[in-house]
């Protein structure tokens, strides 16, 4: 047998038993073979094959195992550990493969396939096998380190709720093998030694000194039992100062000095297990059948992990906890815009409608330039006595694609639309008016909404605004008196009023049915500053906005529905940074934060469409997008689409989940929503310090048989660049392509069966990239 490597052991065993023994260092132990039977201090651990189990150090441990048992144990050092990890005697790690949290699987596996490429590499030797071991060690011990590890924890020894002593204490149980005073522990604490040492012995009944020492003597004795060590190195592996100090303490409390102990009470401590290489002690073929095994964890590792230092955040949810004050899930009407009504001619435009409208809220297609776009054909003369052609042709094909799928028209209406010619704009909307009612009926039109439109910054006079404004609403009003018509209100986030131009909205006699509103955070963003912290500033903008608007027109006695028809999240103002900023979980969080203020949401159905409007085909941000120029999902569409399967009661809201339950059992959704400079996204290594881990533990369930659906929507699970760049050729793309883009462009499935015990919790792990979400749907099963 090779001899082994100075920080790490490896063997493939057979264990029959292994005697009570105190670990030093980490154990990993990965069952291949048959099963094995794991008793420490703590608990009792049935493992079988493909069960991994780590034993931390100092942790007292035994097994036994069946005679089909083939086990690998991998022991890194103490040595190694506290060399390269400060943190490492105050550390454990709590890994049990069949006991983790329901969403680590990609963990677990993760650490199968290091495992099984250490041991592959063990054996085989090839040239630089001890670079590539000890390269994945340090893998293995990132991912415990930031995936499993929790705080030692301390033997309550004081009864006693005062949080202070509870921390003196714990301190003393982490440190009891260094040679730490009471003047230490009070500089720590800030005390004074004096007033330490009353308060002390006034909380616990005993001394700072002796209560010290009982720790020490509690783990000393262990290894007096479980160890070779010689009692002077006991002494010193415990803090003791010397070993003349142990052996009086310790006959003062066992009345016999450590030596006659030991031979008293020494557990036998003769293993029974057979170690294996490739050599004659091992039959090769049942070797190769080992180290195929090994090769199956490395095969079925497809899941992708990143061990990335993340933030780690614990959520605690009571469902028969206090019931939060509003549970209604509250759902805006969904507006697309589509640019001009002729628009729905084109095939592929009425397929995006029909997919939003089946997976979104859709209500409303917004439309603009309807009277002098290019949707009413210009008339022709004929000398027909009944023309053949109507100049309504293709506006009837349109509206009968909105009637027949249940969609109504958002018109905006410009100012300079209806001024250009003023008597021919109100002709023409009275005969088009005229002729809906005729061909529809009433129902249809009067769900219509006309929006009067004149930007922030105009040079028409206020007056002139109104009057106009007027003009459109008497006409509209006169033939159909429950359309509904309104105005758009140019409000300034900073200087939170409207302009002079625009106050005549505010007045008694102004008539209003209802206010349209921007929200688009980029327009006061500095994309050039290299700081982030204005980006951070601006993180609830369209919440505050909206909170804003509602407040300032309540002020004025003018509380009518508000509907948000564009609005964004940070993107940049590059196409670049446009297409590398995931913005999936700040779409989510700002569409949950106004979802109960707003009527609707107003949404581009394309980028074509939307960059048909701007010059230079520049990346337009005053909204966002459902799809690419493809049929191609963006992550606005994805977002919604969560948020619209989101059914039942809300039962737990925080600042980044939300928890609902219905009929079919209950539904969490999880996000990392992150505000900052979208030129960032093209850093690596800045973005993946936003990452997060989100550990969920929900109380109160009802016991029984569950169904898990998890939904993860990512940087690589629908985002539609991602899909792009890996297929991108300068030859360009073909329909092939394309196609391909488009079906696998989705968020990513998981399939989880797991019981609800008597306790009726449910535990859950989710590793969150930069502004995912991660969509639970938990459902209750019947057999």
């Amino acid at each position: 047998m090779d001899k082994q490597l100075k920080d790490f052991n490896i063997h493939l065993q057979h264990i029959e038993t292994l005697a009570p023994k105190i670990n030093q260092g980490i154990q990993i132990i990965l069952v291949i073979n048959g099963e094995l039977h794991v008793e420490t201090n703590s608990r009792y651990y049935h493992l079988a094959a493909e069960d991994l189990l780590i034993i931390n150090h100092n942790q007292l441990f035994q097994a036994a195992g069946s005679n089909d048992n083939r086990t690998l144990m991998i022991t890194i050092s103490d040595s190694f550990m506290s060399n390269y990890y400060e943190a490492y005697h105050n550390s454990r790690f709590d890994c049990f493969s069949r006991e983790i949290d329901l969403g680590k699987e990609s963990i677990i596996h993760a650490l199968l396939k290091l495992i099984a490429e250490t041991a592959i590499a063990h054996f085989r030797k090839n040239e630089g096998y001890k670079i590539e071991i000890q390269s994945h060690i340090s893998e293995i011990l990132l991912i415990l380190i930031r995936r499993f590890r929790t705080e030692s924890k301390s033997i309550q020894r004081v009864d006693s709720e005062d949080k202070q002593i509870q921390q003196i204490h714990s301190f003393m149980e982490e440190n009891y093998d260094r040679p730490i005073t009471l003047d230490d522990i009070a500089d720590h604490f800030y005390l004074s030694p004096g007033y330490l040492s009353r308060y002390f012995k006034e909380k616990t009944g005993i001394g700072f000194k002796r209560f010290l020492m009982n720790i020490r003597m509690e783990h000393a004795l262990k290894e007096l039992l479980y160890t070779p060590y010689s009692i002077s190195q006991i002494a010193i592996n415990n803090g003791f100062p010397n070993t003349k100090s142990f052996t009086s303490l310790f006959k003062e409390t066992y009345k016999m000095t450590p030596t006659e102990y030991r031979e008293r009470h020494q557990v036998e401590r003769k293993d029974k297990v057979t170690y294996y290489e490739q050599d004659v002690e091992f039959n090769i073929i049942s070797f190769q059948n080992i180290l195929g095994k090994l090769g199956i964890y490395m095969e079925n590792t497809n899941k992708r992990f990143n061990s990335t230092e993340t933030r780690m955040e614990r959520v605690e949810i009571d469902i028969n906890g206090p019931i939060i004050d509003d549970p209604i899930i509250y759902r805006p009407k969904h507006n697309l815009s589509i640019g001009e009504l002729r628009e729905i001619l084109k095939d592929s435009v009425r397929t995006q409608i029909l997919t939003a409208k089946k997976d979104l809220h859709l209500e409303y297609i917004a439309v603009r330039n309807l009277i002098h776009g290019t949707t009413i054909i210009p008339e022709v003369e004929t000398d027909e006595i009944i023309a053949t052609t109507s100049p309504y042709f293709d506006l009837d094909y349109a509206l009968n694609f909105l009637r027949q799928n249940d969609l109504s028209l958002f018109v905006r209406v410009d100012y300079r639309e209806i001024t250009r010619d003023e008597d021919q704009f109100f002709t023409k909307l009275r005969d088009l008016i005229a002729h809906c009612l005729n061909l529809y009926g009433n129902s249809f039109v009067e769900t219509w909404y006309f929006m009067f439109y004149e930007p922030y910054h105009t040079g028409v006079s206020p007056n002139e605004l109104k009057r106009v404004y007027t003009t459109l609403y008497r006409n509209l009003k006169n033939i159909i008196p429950s359309i509904n018509v309104g105005t758009f209100i140019p409000y300034s986030y900073q200087t939170e009023k409207l302009s002079k131009q625009h106050v005549w909205m505010l007045e008694r006699d102004t008539k209003i049915d209802f206010f349209a509103y921007e929200a688009n955070q980029n327009e006061i963003i500095d994309f050039e500053e290299l700081g982030d912290n204005r980006f951070s500033l601006e993180k609830d903008y369209i919440k505050n906005k909206t909170l804003k608007i509602k407040s300032y027109l309540r002020k004025h006695r003018k509380d009518r529905p508000i509907h948000m028809v564009s609005w964004n999240v940070l993107s940049g103002n590059t196409r670049h940074t446009n297409g590398t900023f995931f913005r999936g979980a700040l779409i989510m969080k700002s569409a949950l934060d106004v979802a109960r203020d707003v009527e609707s949401m107003g949404f581009w159905i394309n980028t074509h469409q939307h960059e048909k409007l701007g010059k230079n085909r520049k990346i337009r941000l005053e909204g966002m997008e459902l799809y690419h120029y493809f049929s191609g999902k963006r992550p606005a569409f994805f977002a919604m689409h969560f948020l619209e399967r989101l059914q039942g009661e809300l039962i737990a809201v925080g600042e980044e989940f939300v928890l609902a339950k219905n009929e079919r059992g209950y539904q969490l959704i999880l996000m990392n929503p992150n505000n900052v400079n979208p030129y960032y996204s093209i850093e690596e290594t800045l973005m993946n310090k936003l990452n997060k881990e989100i550990n969920i533990n929900i109380a109160g369930m009802e016991p029984g048989e569950y169904q898990v659906r998890k939904r993860v929507f990512d940087k690589e699970h629908g985002a539609l660049y991602t899909k792009w760049w890996e297929l991108n050729s300068k030859y360009g793309m073909d329909e092939e392509v394309i196609d391909y883009i488009v079906n696998t462009n989705q968020p990513s499935l998981e399939l989880f069966d797991e019981t609800i015990g008597d306790e009726g919790t449910l535990s859950l792990y989710s590793y969150l990239t930069n502004n995912a979400i991660h969509f639970y749907d938990i459902r209750r099963t019947w057999n």
